[in-house]
């Protein structure tokens, strides 16, 4: 039965009136996101509106209001019978993550035909209109037609405004929005965020790895925000993917899969065409799916598994340096240069069950595991000497209870992960690294052992429950659809950052030669009595509510708050070693220090409160204010939902990867010790970390290690500011969205700004409290009995505007035929000089706030047309057709400038990005991305229900060289060139060279 009207009326508006205070009073959970469809529209009062699922049996029912409105909620996405009674049945399709609007008391819509598998039924796709969220749904049709490179499922989310899909030149691949680094995103499967809390890349497992997340036949269809998400999300502060995976259904059916591509089906590289010589390389995928009933109507079963062998083609080039310093590296270096190659494997695997033992109760259990195995870490910079053995698996198990009555649903989630990045070395002994003369930060090639820093050992296992309770009919001023939810989490933290081998022996490259002894060694050091492997058990709390608010048939609103809480002990419980502090607050020893002036005085001169930084194990408190307010709406001008306004804001908190977290504790358990052999381009006082140059310090990390025994002496010491903050991003919308006939467009301006991101700095200063004395950086004033002082601090700040436009024309069956267009202007800017937005080290200024903001990474204009058509004798085509203009290159300006001031001025340098001169598509050179890809598929019967296809995709039809390094020539003599960045045309691309590759596959 229904609540007494009056009552509803009375609770909802003391429950909006108070909701903010009630979020903050209700228990510190957060909930998880949903990938479910609802129905909400209109009908005849008090009648039962029921939706059946065609292909599952699944039913779910409601009642609608006095006023016939109605709300059915978390529907798994699918194709629905619904009805209100006889005279009122319709068939509809509800896609991922959306509020559909069906009118039930109005003659049945126009139908296009669905078909599944072998039940055909007629239906009609409801298209989102009146969401205030800016994004873009990916149909299974897309998934299946349109060419990709990877089978990675978030490729196709490259065809949404705003967002960029990058397959790397080392076959690694991204997903980023705007100006932000991949770290902001999440991805939501069945509604569990895949968040990576330790590393880069967003969710667990992306972070330098060529591998797919998830297996490609398993996903049904996802949809990807781009800003204005509702309170429900968490952990994110650019775009949110919310991904549905396939079940199984009352029919058995299934799909067998093979593509393969070698060196033979592929265009050169640059790389390959200056040497003239192919790398071998090769790419095979191969995976099944089958699903079907245990129970007719009640219960089902989905498995999938997908196998990836990949060889790809990678080339080693410089990382800095003029092309007359690069010439001069020795010859065992410059032969390391050129083409070479990346070997990788992955396993995926899949499996779902669900059982509905009544019509109000449903049960998901599902688990994936995920294996890699790859040689890594060659390209920009590193020869294919420093090569890292990868190791990379994740592994997750989820079961969840839904319970449905007429007015409210509840959904009950317990999850474990359990996932883990460990790369190695190949090679054991000396490594090289070659910089450039008067710029050691400038480093050209690493050849030889592989750095310690590369040997890593970060991941998280742990696990998590939430629930979430939805309210669908409550009536005040309009109709209401109430969601709140709740989730604990308790993970373990794990990181360690550094072997403990392979020490790097620095060289300079002059104009004319490269010196034959090394001017500096950094070296692992293991400081007695700690432990270079940290752990933490990291507590994760949260709570939202929101409400979508239906006031008429034009306006709806979508209000929201959400807060979050988490606790890390290993950083808050933290207390700095008293040998440490001792040394802070130690007489200063270096020339020009005021007698009796300690090194912590001579820090606050330059701005550096070491007590900011000394960290008791008490004077640090988790976040307590991190409240988000979401705010959206929607007008539809004439109510038919086919000229809709939208917009919104809020703001959404990050987290703070523990990689960062971390440092103070693995980098002074296993310290990167420095010891400087002085020469003509390199000074430092005499002390245990500045001495003369000696053949047998290549005699192994044993007799560098002797040199420090018994002594802290260049040992570095990382410090994290006590008060540190969670990232965050504000973001505004304003849009409007249309649908003329077939045709939905939708224009957006949207605003993103991050702040607060984490970055480190070198905390040194001269005995006067400069950051720059006579052009130099104070890198020898080192803490006393110590090495250099990096601290952490909050600070970097990335802010993007964008105009985001889309043009659909989704795929019919009568039509034969779909395509998306979809184009952005970017203007994203970011405080920091560095090209790569993962990097956290600015240690060319003071602070970060001594940046000048940069034009950032990212494409200014970029356009993506995807689509398909069905042809006659069982062909199917797809294509895609990706321009953008080229990304500017960042870098530390060094052209012989005077100094005149502070900053980075002080070395006659500039924090610079510049747009590199692009190629022409139709005209230009206007172009840095340009790739046409097509695909064509044959379709034939086999035998009763199976049927075969053959899919051959061309990649790069026209073979566009898609430059992704960069060669830099500011100028000399304070003479500025007037194309300071061009792209290498003998370096690595993005995507990939001109390339064919076949599938073959069978269905039933």
């Amino acid at each position: 039965m229904r609540a007494k009207s009056n009552y509803k009326k009375l609770v909802l508006a003391r429950f909006i009136a108070a909701s903010i205070t009630a979020t903050a009073a209700l228990p510190m959970v957060s909930f998880a996101q949903s990938s479910d469809a609802n129905l909400r529209g209109s009908a005849a009062p008090n009648t039962t509106v029921t939706a059946k699922n065609i292909a599952t049996g699944l039913t779910r029912v409601t009642t609608s209001g006095k006023d016939g409105s109605y709300a059915l909620v978390s529907l798994p996405p699918g194709t629905y019978q619904v009805d209100a009674g006889p005279g009122t049945e319709h068939t509809v399709t509800l896609t991922v993550a959306s509020t559909a609007t069906l009118n039930l008391a109005a003659a049945a819509p126009a139908v296009n035909a669905k078909n599944l598998g072998s039940v055909n039924v007629s239906a009609t796709t409801l298209p989102e209109m009146t969401t205030s969220e800016v994004g873009t749904t990916i149909s299974q049709r897309e998934i299946a037609t349109v060419p990709q490179i990877t089978r990675n499922f978030l490729e196709f989310a490259d065809t949404v405004p705003g967002m960029v899909f990058t397959v790397q030149q080392n076959g690694n691949t991204s997903l980023q929005s705007g100006g932000q680094a991949p770290s902001g995103i999440n991805v939501y499967i069945d509604g569990i965020g895949q968040k990576n809390y330790v590393e880069n890349g967003g969710i667990t497992g992306q972070n330098s790895s060529q591998g797919n997340p998830f297996p490609q036949l398993a996903i049904g269809e996802y949809k990807v925000v781009t800003s204005n998400y509702k309170a429900e999300f968490d952990q994110i502060s650019s775009a949110a993917v919310i991904a549905e995976t396939k079940s199984g259904t009352n029919e058995f059916h299934g799909e067998v899969f093979g593509d393969w591509t070698d060196t033979r089906l592929r265009s050169m590289t640059p790389a390959e065409t200056a040497t003239d010589k192919k790398t071998p390389s090769h790419d095979k995928e191969y995976g099944f799916a089958f699903g079907g009933p245990i129970i007719q109507d009640k219960a089902h079963f989905f498995i999938a598994y997908e196998g990836k062998e990949y060889d790809t083609p990678i080339t080693v080039v410089p990382g800095n340096g003029s092309p007359q310093i690069i010439s001069q590296l020795p010859a065992s270096a410059l032969a390391q240069l050129g083409p070479s190659g990346l070997p990788f494997k992955e396993n995926l695997y899949f499996v779902k069950f669900d059982y509905e033992p009544t019509n109000r109760d449903r049960i998901e259990v599902s688990g994936k595991d995920r294996d890699e195995t790859a040689i890594t870490g060659t390209g920009t910079g590193v020869a294919a000497s420093s090569a890292l053995n990868q190791v990379n698996y994740d592994r997750r198990f989820d079961i969840r209870w839904d319970h449905s009555s007429d007015s409210w649903f509840n959904r009950l989630q317990a999850t474990y992960e359990n996932a883990f990045f460990h790369p190695t070395a190949i090679n054991y002994g000396n490594g090289n690294v070659y910089t450039v003369y008067n710029n050691q930060n400038q480093s050209i090639l690493t050849d030889g052992a592989a750095s310690p820093l590369g040997t890593q050992d970060k991941g998280q296992k742990g696990p998590a429950l939430q629930d979430d309770l939805t309210f669908n009919d409550f009536e005040w001023h309009g109709d209401h659809v109430i969601k709140m939810g709740a989730k604990i989490k308790l993970i373990q933290l794990t990181a360690q950052d550094a072997g403990e081998f392979n020490p790097q022996f620095s060289y300079d490259v002059t104009p004319t030669g490269t010196l034959n002894v090394p001017y500096q060694v950094l070296f692992p050091i293991t400081l007695p009595g700690t432990s270079p492997v940290v752990r933490t058990n990291d507590k994760q709390f949260g709570t939202y509510i929101q409400d979508d608010w239906t006031v008429d048939e034009h306006l709806t609103l979508n209000l929201g708050v959400r807060w979050d809480y988490e606790e890390t002990p290993s950083y808050l419980n933290f207390v700095t070693p008293q040998s440490v502090v001792n040394a802070l607050n130690a007489l200063n020893p270096y020339p020009g220090a005021t007698p009796g002036q300690t090194y912590a005085q001579s820090l606050a001169l330059g701005g550096v409160n070491v007590n900011d930084y000394i960290s008791t194990g008490h004077n640090r408190h988790a976040q307590t204010n991190e409240f988000q307010p979401r705010f959206g709406f929607s007008y539809d001008i004439n109510g038919d939902q086919e000229h809709v306004i939208h917009g919104g804001a809020g703001r959404s908190y990050d987290r703070t990867i523990y990689e960062i977290l971390q440092l103070e504790q693995t980098k002074l358990a296993l310290s990167e010790a420095t010891i400087t052999f002085p020469n003509q381009y390199h000074s430092c006082t005499a002390s245990p970390t500045c001495i003369p140059w000696n053949p047998a310090y290549l005699n192994g990390i044993g007799v560098l290690q002797g040199l420090l025994t018994g002594t802290t002496a260049g040992r570095e010491v990382d410090l994290m500011n006590n008060n540190l903050k969670t990232p965050y991003s504000d973001q505004i919308s304003i849009g409007m969205r249309n649908q003329i006939g077939d045709w939905i467009t939708d224009v957006t301006l949207a605003q993103v700004n991050r702040f607060n991101g984490v970055v480190f700095t070198l905390g040194n200063r001269w005995p006067n409290g400069a950051f720059w004395q006579n052009g130099g950086q104070p890198w020898s004033q080192s803490i006393p009995g110590f090495g250099n002082l990096i601290i952490a601090n909050n600070g970097l700040t990335q802010k993007t505007q964008q105009v985001l436009v889309s043009l659909q024309k989704p795929y019919t069956p009568e039509s034969k035929w779909g395509i998306n267009i979809a184009y952005t202007y970017t203007k994203a800017k970011q405080n920091n000089d560095n090209q790569d937005v993962t990097d956290q080290y600015a240690f060319d200024e003071a602070t970060i706030q001594d940046y000048p903001y940069v034009n950032s990474a990212v494409a200014k204009h970029r356009l993506v047309v995807s689509g398909s058509n069905d042809a006659p004798w069982g062909l199917l085509f797809g294509y895609k057709l990706t321009l953008a203009t080229p990304i500017p290159g960042i870098n530390l300006a060094c052209y012989g400038a005077p100094a005149p001031g502070n900053g980075s001025l002080g070395s006659g340098c500039l924090p610079y990005s510049f747009t590199p001169p692009g190629s022409r598509f139709l005209s230009g050179p206007i172009f840095g991305y340009r790739s046409i890809d097509f695909q064509v598929t044959k379709n034939f019967k086999i035998y009763g229900n199976f049927d075969g296809y053959v899919r051959f995709d061309l990649l790069n039809a026209f073979n566009w060289n898609n430059y992704s390094d960069y060669i830099y020539n500011y100028g000399s003599s304070g003479t500025f060139n007037k194309i300071p960045v061009t792209y290498d045309p003998t370096g690595n691309i993005y995507g990939t060279p001109r390339e064919v590759k076949l599938t073959l596959g069978i269905k039933f």
